[in-house]
């Protein structure tokens, strides 16, 4: 079965644009990570490339090799952050899958024993709290 092609009006393109504000943490010429704003654990960010591809399958590996040291940066700010016992990096390819933004993107979710997680289910944070939460991951990039 054939992919669908990468659609540049999707929610996280229009990020990039800022015609939809969102918490950035980081960004670099290549990469932006920002807040998820329905996180399943506080400190769920996400991290995307600038340039667009609807997932892991139709990406550039030059994509990949300047995205996958910043989701490793990122991880571990977010880890050090919210003192979490370990950070789950989730990405989805495909609706099959569980993808429902169509443009690549990781996931990375500070995680702690026994604490499950939230649904990603439609209800959005408080910005506030996001913006709390973005400030710690910020401080603790800051330390590296």
């Amino acid at each position: 079965m054939a992919t669908a092609g990468y659609d540049d009006n999707n929610i996280f393109a229009k990020i990039l644009r800022g015609e939809i504000p969102s918490v950035r943490v980081y960004e670099d010429e290549h990469t932006v990570a920002f807040m998820d704003v329905m996180p399943q654990a506080p400190g769920h960010v996400l991290v995307i490339p600038r340039s667009g591809s609807r997932n892991l399958l139709d990406a550039d590996p030059a994509v990949l090799s300047r995205t996958i040291p910043v989701v490793q940066k990122v991880a571990n700010a977010v880890k050090e952050a919210f003192e979490a016992d370990g950070v789950f990096i989730a990405q989805f390819n495909e609706p099959a899958a569980g993808q429902t933004v169509f443009h690549l993107h990781f996931h990375i979710i500070p995680r702690h024993e026994g604490v499950g997680l939230k649904p990603h289910s439609g209800q959005m944070e408080d910005g506030a709290v996001l913006k709390a939460h973005a400030d710690k991951i910020r401080a603790a990039l800051a330390e590296t």
